[in-house]
């Protein structure tokens, strides 16, 4: 969320910056600050009044003590506390309605961020490994997996519906191995590991950006106040809702491991067959809370921090920083990481890595001492470190063989007790 201070002053910017994210907001910020305007002068108003009614509430007693008549003061007062009262219901609406409206406008993209309406425009910064060259036809994972009797969407369509999948045999264990590679690995780089709800209220929807925008892409439990988390960002990020932490404690670094629910409202044709998206899809997710000033510096090395798990799998990538277009709502900078698939024939996203300076955490109330003792709010991250479902679809890809087999990498062959799937 934007700080209403900053729309008031600079609406002009705002406005540019929503429509350099292809997303313009010229009503809602002039609407924003005609209310803002408007609740300002009731506010003083509202003040007026109840100073009004002090100094009445003082003088009162002075009148009765020297036999003075106070009818017509109390008939003033009367006066004043009716239409305070109508003053304080009008403020509960324009600032009900401020909220609803700031709600609504998106991050400003940091300057650095490169002009684009698009995924197709944005920016390649670097690759890492060669695709293989395979001397066969190589084949998609969803056959892969079926074909080594690992993956079953058929059944699982069967007990939920489409888009999900059932893990058999060794396919279950690759998830899990691949979940334990990934939390050793970033725990092993000073990140503390947390496992947390699945289920989070609206209140901590609101505070990452979920909510109002994205209601129609989550799954909400029905009569409760609670919703399917789409990410492990939204319980950890709001794991210091309403705090001021230690600016000597920054970063304060988290991964956690955990399912993630989305409906992918308006998705449908997309990537549906195999795993790449789906409905319920396992993720590690890494977190941090940064001193505003050094937040760029934790972006970059959270990104390494991804590319590191897939640098240790030998999976080739390649990095790309997103265009104002294809910015997330809250993401004031996002670089995506991107891993090879054969069968696509192109790289699939795997990882996004954001920062978010300080528009989630005025929405959640976060904030951390500045050099002045002062309280700002603190700035805060988050990347996927990474997807898990997509890395055991490239590994499937990757590492498979002209017999059908799938070579284990590496690094996970301590987790899965075997150097292949067969």
């Amino acid at each position: 969320m934007l700080d209403i201070r900053f729309v008031r002053e600079n609406a002009e910017l705002v406005k540019k910056a929503c429509r350099r994210r292809f997303k313009p907001m010229d009503e809602v910020v002039d609407e924003l600050v005609a209310i803002d305007a408007e609740r300002r002068k009731l506010n003083a108003k509202t003040d007026d009044l109840k100073a009004q009614q002090n100094r009445a509430s003082k003088q009162i007693p002075l009148m009765k003590k020297n036999g003075e008549d106070t009818t017509e003061l109390m008939a003033q007062m009367k006066e004043i506390a009716e239409e305070s009262k109508k003053c304080g219901e009008e403020l509960a609406k324009l600032e009900d309605r401020q909220l609803e409206l700031i709600l609504r406008i998106p991050n400003i993209p940091n300057e650095a961020v490169p002009y684009g309406k698009d995924d197709t425009e944005n920016v390649e910064l670097r690759r890492w490994g060669e695709p293989r060259k395979f001397d066969f036809e190589p084949k998609a994972h969803w056959d892969i997996g079926q074909d080594l009797n690992i993956l079953d969407p058929e059944r699982a369509g069967k007990v939920t519906g489409a888009r999900f999948h059932f893990y058999k045999d060794l396919g279950a264990r690759l998830e899990r191995a691949i979940m334990n590679y990934f939390l050793d690995t970033h725990t092993a780089n000073g990140y503390t590991e947390i496992f947390p709800p699945f289920m989070a209220n609206k209140a901590s929807m609101t505070g990452t950006g979920q909510l109002p925008k994205f209601a129609e892409d989550m799954y909400k439990l029905e009569g409760e106040d609670l919703y399917l988390i789409p990410t492990a960002e939204v319980p950890v990020t709001n794991f210091h809702r309403g705090e001021v932490l230690d600016k000597a404690s920054l970063p304060i670094k988290y991964c956690a491991y955990s399912a993630c629910f989305r409906a992918e409202a308006g998705s449908a044709g997309r990537d549906t067959r195999g795993l790449i998206r789906q409905h319920q899809f396992n993720k590690v997710e890494l977190v941090k809370f940064a001193d505003p000033e050094k937040s760029y510096e934790e972006l970059e090395e959270l990104t390494g921090e991804a590319e590191k798990v897939l640098q240790g799998l030998g999976l080739p990538y390649r990095v790309v920083v997103l265009t104002t277009g294809d910015l997330t709502f809250s993401s004031a900078k996002t670089y995506d990481i991107e891993v090879w698939m054969p069968s696509y024939g192109r790289y699939v996203e795997i990882s996004s890595c954001s920062n978010f300076e300080d528009f989630q955490a005025r929405r959640a109330n976060i904030k951390c001492k500045d050099k002045d003792g002062k309280a700002v709010f603190a700035h805060t991250l988050n990347g996927s470190g990474v997807a898990i479902g997509r890395t055991t679809a490239a590994i499937l890809e990757n590492y498979q063989n002209e017999d059908g087999s799938v070579t284990i990498p590496e690094a996970l062959r301590k987790y899965m007790g075997i150097d292949e799937i067969r």
